[in-house]
């Protein structure tokens, strides 16, 4: 499994992450694609190295030399429809699509709009169409499975935007990066802009990654010269390492009986967004003979406030009780093996006399079963003897 860390000491935007990955190896006619696929004639996509406080990194550019002939920036609405029909990857439309969708979100919130009658004017039409869906194209090109952010730096000031001068943050990158932990009044300008915010909300997941074995490391330039930083963005990619020890996990849980059971799927969905390790449920009784459920969660102990927020948030619970346990770890690395399916990722943990215990990777499997149209067990077992055959 290819893990990315986006070191975001200087904040994030959409060219800055799109630069990253160009930086980190996707050529720039993927991109370059999208511009093709969205028929959008006269749009150039430039990748140009740049040197910024002595870090050699990539500036990625959308030119448009016939902005005379578009229309008016189009509404989240319009550009769903044009995502759904665009030639692209399901995981590319996929992802995309979560990332117009949260941000169209904040901006409704913020400007009390519906969200699929709102213009993106601040992140300009082609510009985020291109920076947005080349990010996840880039992504995929690399094949990056899951991405952890650093603590964001929110910076100061205004800017000028359709609605007039705002402060900085922008309303609605404050709105999208609810939950997330941020430090306000770090830097002079706007280090993070609604589109970088829609990227990590939509895409990534905050705090430290795993321990990685380290397979590249690129830098994204931003438009600004920034006086006490770098205004660079560093992407980390890498394979999650565990080395046999032992650690400790908190345990969160809570005791529910009065939830509905359809919103227990979303609020493990936003625990693991939050950065979670495990979530799981079990069917428990209560007193009175009352049927309820058992929520627990396993998390790393200095992210226990983040959790229990988020349980309180989308839960019906007005408690939970914690504990820290030890655990004792096998030794495991992540690898990708050859398959008549494609590529596929395999988790290998090693017990103590070295006998290996294979895990493939679900999400991977589960593409390349959809990618061929075979039996998702199919691929299972030939990523298992593809292993062996190493």
């Amino acid at each position: 499994m290819t893990v990315a860390y986006f070191d975001a000491f200087s904040g994030i935007s959409g060219d800055m992450t799109l630069g990253a990955l160009v930086h980190l190896g996707v050529p720039i006619e993927e991109v370059q694609a999208v511009a093709t696929a969205f028929s959008l004639s006269g749009v150039e996509v430039v990748a140009a190295h740049r040197e910024v406080h002595g870090i050699r990194g990539m500036k990625v550019s959308v030119v448009d030399h016939e902005p005379a002939s578009r229309g008016g920036c189009p509404s989240f609405g319009e550009i769903r429809a044009m995502l759904a029909t665009a030639p692209m990857k399901a995981r590319v439309r996929e992802g995309a699509q979560r990332i117009f969708a949260a941000l169209a979100a904040a901006e409704g919130r913020v400007h009390g709009v519906a969200s699929e009658e709102i213009h993106f004017h601040e992140v300009g039409a082609v510009d985020s169409l291109i920076d947005i869906v080349g990010a996840v194209v880039a992504l995929d090109y690399l094949g990056i499975e899951e991405i952890y952010v650093s603590t964001l730096p929110l910076g100061r000031g205004s800017v000028a935007t359709e609605h007039g001068i705002l402060p900085v943050p922008a309303p609605a990158t404050l709105d999208l990066l609810r939950g997330w932990p941020v430090r306000p009044g770090d830097g002079d300008a706007e280090l993070v802009t609604p589109t970088g915010a829609a990227i990590v909300a939509a895409l990534a997941r905050p705090g430290r990654p795993p321990e990685l074995r380290i397979a590249g490391v690129g830098y994204g330039c931003g438009d600004r010269a920034l006086t006490d930083r770098p205004n660079v963005l560093r992407v980390v990619l890498g394979e999650p390492v565990v080395v046999a020890g032992r650690d400790e996990v908190v345990c969160i849980e809570a005791n529910i009986d009065d939830l509905n059971p359809e919103l227990f799927g979303h609020a493990t969905e936003q625990l693991f967004a939050a950065g979670a390790r495990d979530v799981f449920l079990t069917p428990i009784q209560m007193k009175k003979g009352r049927p309820a459920t058992l929520l627990r969660v396993l998390g790393d102990p200095t992210d226990l406030d983040r959790l229990a927020a988020v349980i309180f948030n989308e839960t019906s619970t007005i408690g939970v009780r914690h504990s820290t346990m030890r655990r004792l770890m096998l030794e495991r690395e992540a690898v990708n093996v050859e398959t008549r399916y494609g590529t596929v990722a395999v988790r290998v943990a090693r017990a103590p006399d070295g006998t290996p215990n294979i895990a493939p990777e679900y999400e991977s499997c589960r593409r390349a079963a959809a990618a061929h149209r075979v039996p998702l067990k199919l691929v299972y077992q030939a990523a298992i003897a593809a292993y062996g055959n190493r």
